[in-house]
């Protein structure tokens, strides 16, 4: 009983380990592989160096990104780390004048 009872707190602790960095970690990877896969022609993208563009070509491992007018690069799917699609738009995105029309009236200008 004294040996079970002293394993204990190393059995809580790799518990803990494996709820606070391996789960959320796996649930990361498997997120980005998803978003990778689901990559089409047309999308906007921002790689992970922060470079914008549009994807103009799709193959199984690269992607053919358009990052300014007539000016294309060659990436590796992993290299996508966002993708902006004009349907997928926060609801209440206003844009910028959104904020302003926020305030209350009654407030006074300074």
């Amino acid at each position: 009983m004294n040996d079970v009872v002293s394993l204990l707190p190393i059995v809580a602790i790799a518990a803990i380990f494996w709820l606070l960095i391996i789960r959320p970690a796996s649930r990361q990877r498997k997120q980005a592989a998803e978003l990778q896969a689901r990559l089409s022609v047309g999308d906007d993208v921002m790689l992970t160096s922060g470079i914008f563009g549009t994807i103009t070509g799709v193959t199984e491992e690269y992607l053919e990104l358009e990052v300014a007018p007539g000016v294309a690069v060659r990436v590796v799917r992993g290299a996508v780390a966002s993708v902006r699609r004009e349907a997928e738009a926060p609801l209440g995105d206003g844009g910028p004048d959104a904020a302003a029309d926020d305030r209350p009236h009654d407030e006074e200008e300074r």
